[in-house]
């Protein structure tokens, strides 16, 4: 018998996800977490499920709900709308690039102004 993701043991340190859409809405869900999770007071039980509906051009609305009944009387939920921002957003990755990043944007703050 094949044994999928979701019934593995093994747990991860940011949980296991799989997203599906309802509509026009992302839905993320969340399980599997480690002990130590980012959420004060959470246990490997938590469930965390993420929606992200898009509001208008500008707009996303990020919602979040977050079940452990070991940890808490009832699942709790919170939003935050997300706001557009000018210029492209660039991934964020810790890595030995990241030594070089002032000489990086150094030489390009001196394209920009040459130009």
């Amino acid at each position: 018998m094949k044994v999928g993701i979701r019934d593995n043991p093994l747990r991860m340190w940011s949980g296991d996800s799989r997203g599906r859409w309802e509509g026009d809405t992302l839905v993320v869900e969340t399980i599997n977490f480690r002990r130590e999770t980012s959420l004060q007071g959470s246990t490997a039980d938590t469930r965390v499920v993420e929606r992200f509906t898009r509001i208008d051009a500008n707009t996303i609305k990020y919602e979040f709900t977050v079940s452990d009944s070991t940890a808490y009387t009832q699942p709790w939920t919170a939003m935050v709308p997300i706001e557009r921002i000018p210029g492209p957003i660039f991934e964020y990755a810790c890595h030995e690039g990241n030594h070089a990043m002032s000489n990086i944007l150094s030489g390009s703050r001196a394209d920009e102004k040459s130009n």
